[in-house]
């Protein structure tokens, strides 16, 4: 890092000083790292910056290395840029995000420097949850989309997750089930129909949530797929990271329950006057089309992957049933 850099750092933090404390991983396809900073005679002892090369030609860990694929993540970092810009100083503690302390573009790299979510009370991170854990993160996301319900995704993903088919055509072209590949077309146009629209996270999954000890707290970070969307998409994409096809099974109904419950209180508290019950319908409705467009991507892109089960086997062909008519 640069001696400007630092600079623009120390300044934005009212520090004096800074030392690195360590890596906390690095970004998907070698794109950068994000890394912990410690700070001396400032308001706090550390932040965390997101430090991006733009130009780097990312080795995929799956073999994806294409110039869609590096367009597509070039654009998503510029994505999450917009997002702390512009967006998430809208979201209040029930859906906590980190706050933007400031950004950096220049060249070909982009730093984002933010609160460091730990120092904040959002240490801990799951592997797996409880019953609690899981209906906070449910009601992050109920929030999050009662936030923005209705809301125009200016200088987001028009339509946001980071497996949207119109940016990945070469998952696509890959997937050898022609019926589901058929249909493709058909479940994103029922998606993006819904009159319901809001912002969704678009990769909420269960390691993207910071968890207070006691697990009734919850943050959420990596906003590079945030975009337009029917909010349902994320809960069925957390949903399945959390839970084998059993429980998927198990426990749909539960979820969905809690997950609405929390949204029709959510919309009047964020002053959306809009009709909750007809939302619900709309949504619901839509949970197994919207598994089913990230079944889709997954049997392209990952084709003996894990979260390709008989739960997911079987929505996919109720879904494709159905819009076949």
């Amino acid at each position: 890092m640069t001696e400007d850099i630092q600079q623009i750092i120390l300044n934005a933090t009212q520090a004096e000083t800074m030392h690195e404390i360590g890596v906390i991983q690095s970004l998907w396809s070698g794109y950068g790292s994000i890394v912990r900073y410690g700070l001396t005679g400032g308001a706090a002892d550390s932040v965390i910056v997101k430090h991006v090369q733009l130009a780097a030609q990312g080795n995929h860990p799956r073999g994806w290395n294409t110039d869609i694929s590096h367009q597509r993540k070039m654009h998503s970092y510029q994505v999450e840029t917009a997002w702390y810009h512009h967006w998430s100083k809208h979201c209040d503690e029930s859906c906590r995000v980190p706050a933007c302390l400031a950004f950096i573009e220049r060249n070909d790299e982009l730093l984002i420097v933010l609160e460091d979510l730990d120092a904040a009370g959002f240490a801990e991170r799951r592997s797996q949850v409880n019953e609690v854990e899981m209906q906070t993160c449910l009601s992050w996301l109920a929030n999050f989309h009662a936030t923005f319900l209705g809301e125009r995704p200016e200088g987001l993903w028009p339509t946001g997750t980071y497996w949207h088919l119109q940016t990945r055509p070469d998952e696509l072209a890959a997937l050898d089930d022609s019926a589901l590949k058929n249909a493709a077309e058909a479940i994103d146009r029922k998606l993006r129909s819904s009159p319901f629209q809001t912002f969704v996270h678009g990769d909420a999954k269960l390691a993207n949530f910071c968890f207070s000890r006691d697990g009734r707290n919850v943050a959420a970070v990596d906003f590079q797929y945030v975009g337009g969307g029917c909010g349902i998409k994320d809960v069925a994409y957390f949903i399945g990271s959390c839970l084998d096809e059993d429980e998927c099974q198990q426990h749909e109904e539960r979820l969905l329950d809690s997950y609405f419950q929390v949204l029709k209180s959510a919309l009047p508290a964020k002053g959306k006057a809009i009709d909750a019950e007809a939302i619900e319908k709309d949504w619901r409705a839509l949970y197994p089309v919207a598994w089913t467009d990230f079944h889709r991507f997954l049997k392209g892109w990952s084709p003996g992957h894990w979260k390709i089960h008989s739960y997911s086997e079987r929505l996919a062909r109720e879904v494709v049933a159905q819009l076949n008519g």
